[in-house]
């Protein structure tokens, strides 16, 4: 089979290119005309459109949606050629294939979107996924992706749809360091659902990672030289690891990844809920453990490890062999884990998962959150940087506060104690720390404490994945 570095290493291919590809994957000369009925099941519509589903349910063929957009270096705006951009859909599988950016960082992929009667975008959100040679992977906790809405797709003569706006544009970060020895690992995930699925390859100081796309293709950039294990993780599919070897700066291809003949496995738990008048739902997530950042309680999510609306137990079915951290309250929903490790039912905790389902005897205690109230309070948010000042909400309980700055790759560059505050609804923190660089983007954090017997003992945080800002 073909790699995906053997397959999309050239520029972009041209929309007339992307427009005859059809439903189903292949090119198609004939079949139902523009307007007519098809099946989603098994898509074929005339060469140049998709079938794409009715906002009554039905299914039509018409002229594709696609996205254009550009990706640039975060610090000095340049085009950046080669980058690999995926299409998310709201369960994180990718869309289709993905594309690779031209010597104008541009690139265009088509993507899916419910339709009204006349054939025009009424529905569909994808976030972009993106990753390129000598930069830092997006998204990330710390950067989210922001979702697009197909919806506002407008009409573009005989070729369709198009989506094209400042949220199609996207900055990668530039790794630290020399990169120039920094290679690449390559393949496709087999079997009957090989998209969507998370590939790491684990041996590294840090794990890298890529995701495979529609045609079950994945790459993984900025590989330093040493041995690896390449494994895949997604709710539904357990695949063998593959072992390899890289030199540096070598494009290692064809790393395929086959379905395994292993059982799946469900781990289980419960949710305890206390001290929470802002929130009453939450989720439960299983991070990876190699990618699980200690400094931050970060990591990533593989496809599908995810249990939502929790109010009590929860279930993740389908679970994959590996190690994970078990993350409550990891998402905005105005809730966070419970700080205050002097209790039970508020440690880290980690499982390892091998063909047997794991039941988590002890609950995880939840609680309010200190609201975010500048910067980054919904989403990641541009500030000068010159009297720079973190605002949260709070704690009326509190004996004091400790608030750290981190920045996108999770190092910590800052922090700082102060007492207790009475007679105001906020906390403000002026920032005095090193200089902040431009295009980085950082995280404040803010945990909320108690002096019990002379021991500092937190009782609330800021949530996980708000105080995000840019310079």
């Amino acid at each position: 089979m073909k790699s995906v570095i053997s397959k999309r290493l050239g520029v972009i291919a041209s929309l007339s290119a992307l427009l005859s590809i059809g439903c189903g994957g292949d090119e198609k000369k004939s079949g139902p005309k523009s307007g007519d009925e098809c099946d989603l099941a098994a898509p074929e519509c005339i060469e140049g459109e998709v079938c794409e589903e009715l906002v009554d349910g039905t299914a039509r063929c018409f002229a594709p949606v696609w996205l254009r957009g550009k990706v640039v270096d975060s610090v000095t705006l340049d085009p950046i050629e080669g980058a690999v951009v995926q299409a998310m859909d709201a369960n994180e599988a990718p869309q289709g294939s993905a594309a690779r950016t031209d010597e104008n960082g541009a690139y265009e992929l088509t993507i899916a979107a419910t339709r009204d009667e006349e054939g025009t975008p009424a529905e569909g959100k994808v976030t972009l996924r993106a990753q390129a040679m000598g930069y830092e992977l997006f998204p990330t906790p710390i950067r989210p992706a922001l979702p697009v809405d197909a919806a506002l797709a407008v009409e573009h003569g005989d070729d369709g749809y198009l989506l094209e706006s400042t949220a199609t544009e996207i900055r990668l970060l530039p790794l630290e360091g020399d990169t120039q020895s920094l290679g690449s690992i390559s393949g496709a995930v087999l079997g009957d659902t090989p998209a969507g699925v998370l590939v790491v390859a684990e041996g590294a100081a840090t794990p890298l990672s890529g995701m495979s796309d529609g045609d079950g293709e994945y790459v993984i950039f900025n590989v330093p030289q040493g041995s690896y294990t390449v494994s895949g993780y997604a709710a539904g599919v357990e695949l063998v690891p593959q072992s390899i070897s890289l030199t540096a700066g070598e494009e290692k291809a064809d790393v395929d990844l086959e379905v395994a003949d292993k059982a799946l496995s469900t781990v289980s738990g419960k949710v305890e809920i206390v001290n929470a008048p802002g929130g009453s739902v939450t989720s439960v997530v299983l991070v990876l453990e190699s990618t699980f950042a200690e400094t931050t309680a970060r990591g990533i999510v593989p496809p599908g490890l995810r249990a939502a609306g929790v109010t009590g137990t929860f279930s993740i079915e389908g679970v994959p062999d590996g190690r994970y951290v078990v993350l409550a309250a990891f998402e905005n929903d105005g809730l966070v884990r419970d700080p205050d490790e002097t209790i039970g039912g508020t440690q880290i905790v980690r499982i390892a998962v091998q063909g047997a389902d794991v039941p988590i005897a002890e609950g995880f205690k939840v609680t309010g959150a200190l609201a975010v109230v500048s910067p980054g309070a919904e989403e990641p948010e541009q500030v000068s940087g010159i009297g720079l000042t973190f605002r949260f909400a709070d704690d009326s309980s509190e004996d004091g506060y400790l608030v750290k700055l981190f920045d996108a790759f999770g190092e910590k560059l800052w922090e700082t104690e102060l007492p207790g505050v009475s007679g105001s609804d906020t906390v403000d923190v002026a920032y005095d720390g090193p200089a902040l660089e431009q295009g980085m983007f950082y995280q404040f954090r803010a945990w909320s404490w108690r002096d019990k017997k002379g021991a500092q003992t937190f009782i609330s945080a800021t949530e996980d994945l708000r105080g995000v800002f840019y310079l």
